[in-house]
């Protein structure tokens, strides 16, 4: 029997790097990962691929998912929708591969509920104002929009005890090496492991 792969969740507030850190982390070939793509209904920035970055989709288009059962978590963030697809997730993790999430921080407490023996790692910035840095840098929002997005960030961080690690993203191969290691060690807890070994003593009669 295929042992189950194991869901990874990567969230923390906007601006903190998720997204490039996620990148890094695929490209090292650390792991083989699987990057389960989110869908949203923000609009595509320049250079993001529908289906690559986001599925990007319409409102409407996003509430008829919800609406089929058909998402493992979403959440409203900034008047727009951002969420994970179930079907792909499952799919993928039943073939024995693991699954990375790059999600927002509403979006990670409803997985936590529905997969508690995924693993959840919180990205933070350095400090408040280089959140506010790397905002300003991305030249996609207005003043009012990343005082917004700061705000939220400050009330995010609250949440921090949700999660199993908390990784500061300073310089993003470091930030990388932290998420790896924290992997390396989920992958020998004893109770992931446990089903592998009795498995092995039941097949040579001294599971008794």
């Amino acid at each position: 029997m295929t042992e189950r792969g194991m869901l990874i969740v990567l969230s923390g507030p906007s601006g903190v790097g998720k997204g490039t850190v996620r990148q890094a982390m695929m490209n090292s070939g650390y792991r083989d990962f699987k990057y389960s793509v989110s869908m949203t209904t923000r609009k595509m920035r320049p250079g993001e691929v529908d289906g690559v970055d986001y599925y990007f989709r319409t409102k409407d288009q996003f509430e008829q998912e919800i609406a089929n059962g058909g998402m493992l978590e979403y959440a409203q963030y900034v008047d727009n929708y951002y969420g994970t697809p179930l079907k792909y997730v499952n799919q993928t993790l039943d073939s024995g591969r693991d699954v990375l999430l790059e999600i927002e921080v509403k979006g990670a407490m409803q997985v936590r509920a529905k997969c508690p023996d995924a693993v959840f790692i919180f990205l933070t910035p350095p400090d408040i104002p280089e959140l506010k840095h790397r905002l300003v840098g991305r030249g996609t929002d207005d003043e009012t929009t990343i005082m917004k997005r700061v705000r939220k960030a400050a009330d995010e961080l609250k949440m921090m005890s949700n999660y199993d690690y908390a990784v500061v993203n300073d310089k993003v191969p470091l930030a990388v090496e932290r998420i790896e290691e924290i992997i390396k060690s989920e992958h020998l807890r004893v109770a992931r492991v446990m089903d592998r070994y009795m498995a092995m003593l039941a097949d040579t009669g001294l599971a008794d």
